[in-house]
C-alpha cells in the first residue's frame, strides 16, 4: 500500500471515529426524516437518501420516513386535464384530486419500501389511515374551503412503535381520516412534525431544496448553521423569514418545544446530507435546538 492509499484509509478511519460519539449518543433513539423536494425526483439522490436512512437503522437509530409527493401528484393531475391550484402553499384538493393524490402517494410509498428492502433492511409502508395513525379535520385558509386538505388533530403512534419494536423501518404517506372517515391529504411537513412529537423523536430532519436558514437570503455569508427555538421565533417576528420557509420553521420550533431534541433543515440536493449533518462536527445544514442547550455546542446565530 503506497502513501496515498494509506492517507485515504486513515481519512476514512477519522470519519468513522468522528461519527462514534453521535452513534453512541443517539443509539436506539427515534429519528423522523421528512423526505421531499428534489431528492424525491432525482434517481441518484433517491438512492443516496435511502442509503443514509438504512445506514442509520443499521448503526442503531430507529428511523421513520414521512414522505411527500407533490411534484408527482401535480404531474398526474395534469395528465387528467386538471390544473394544479395552490393557496398559501397548500394544494386545493377536490374529490378527484384527492383520489389522484392517494394513488400517487401509495405508489411513492411502495417504491421507497422496495428501495429499503433492496438494501437488506425490513420496511413497511403505511398511510395515516392505517391504525388511525393520523386523525384530521378540514383545514381552511383565511376562511376559504380548499377541499380535502387535513389539519392534524390527533396522532395514534402505537402502529409505529409496534413496527419499530419488530425491527421494521416505517415509511408513512401523509393521508388521514376525519371523524366521518373521509380521506384527506396532509401537508407532509405537518405530518412529520406531528409524528415526531407523538413518538418522542430525538431528531427531526427535513430534506428540502435549500441549503438551510439565512438571515438574509441575498447574503450567503449570513447562513445560520446553529440556533435555538427562541432565535428562530425572533427571526420570524423580525420579518427575516417568509414564503414556504415560514410554516416550516414554525413547525420546527413547535417540535422542539414538544420535546424533540434537535431539528435539522438540510439540502436534499446534496448526496448523503443526512449522514454529513448527523455524523460530522461541522454538519451541512441548519440545526435548531432547545433554548437550554445554547451553550452545549458551537453556536453561530447573531441577532
Amino acid at each position: 500500500m503506497n502513501q496515498k492509499e494509506i492517507t485515504e484509509v486513515m481519512n476514512k478511519a477519522e470519519v468513522l471515529i468522528e461519527a462514534l460519539p453521535y452513534i453512541q449518543k443517539f443509539n436506539r433513539n427515534i429519528i423522523v426524516v421528512k423526505y421531499g423536494g428534489s431528492a424525491m425526483v432525482d434517481e441518484a439522490l433517491q438512492k443516496s437518501v435511502i442509503q443514509d436512512v438504512t445506514l442509520l437503522k443499521l448503526v442503531g437509530f430507529k428511523p421513520i420516513i414521512v414522505h411527500g409527493g407533490g411534484k408527482e401528484i401535480s404531474k398526474w393531475v395534469g395528465k387528467v386535464g386538471k390544473e394544479a391550484e395552490f393557496v398559501n402553499g397548500l394544494r386545493v384538493t377536490d374529490a378527484e384530486t384527492m383520489e389522484i393524490a392517494e394513488m400517487v402517494l401509495n405508489k411513492v410509498n411502495k417504491r421507497l419500501v422496495t428501495m429499503v428492502q433492496a438494501l437488506g433492511s425490513k420496511a413497511i409502508g403505511v398511510t395515516g389511515k392505517d391504525g388511525g395513525l393520523l386523525k384530521v379535520e378540514k383545514k381552511t385558509v383565511d376562511g376559504r374551503d380548499i377541499g380535502y386538505v387535513g389539519n392534524i388533530v390527533g396522532v395514534e403512534p402505537k402502529i409505529l412503535f409496534d413496527l419499530l419494536e419488530k425491527d421494521f423501518l416505517p415509511i408513512v404517506a401523509p393521508i388521514g381520516l376525519d371523524e366521518n372517515f373521509d380521506t384527506y391529504n396532509i401537508n407532509a411537513d405537518d405530518a412529520a412534525c406531528a409524528i415526531a412529537r407523538a413518538v418522542g423523536a430525538k431528531k427531526l430532519a427535513f430534506l428540502t431544496d435549500i441549503e438551510g436558514l439565512y438571515k438574509d437570503v441575498d447574503d450567503k455569508s449570513s447562513f445560520i448553521s446553529r440556533l435555538t427555538a427562541s432565535d428562530a421565533d425572533a427571526l420570524i417576528a423580525d420579518g427575516y423569514i417568509g414564503g414556504g420557509m415560514l410554516p416550516k420553521l414554525k413547525n420546527c420550533t413547535d417540535a422542539i418545544r414538544a420535546g424533540v431534541n434537535r431539528v435539522h433543515i438540510l439540502d436534499g440536493r446534496i448526496a448523503h446530507c443526512l449522514l454529513l449533518e448527523i455524523f460530522t462536527n461541522s454538519g451541512v445544514g441548519t440545526m435548531i435546538m432547545r433554548d437550554e442547550d445554547r451553550n452545549l455546542m458551537s453556536y453561530d446565530y447573531q441577532p
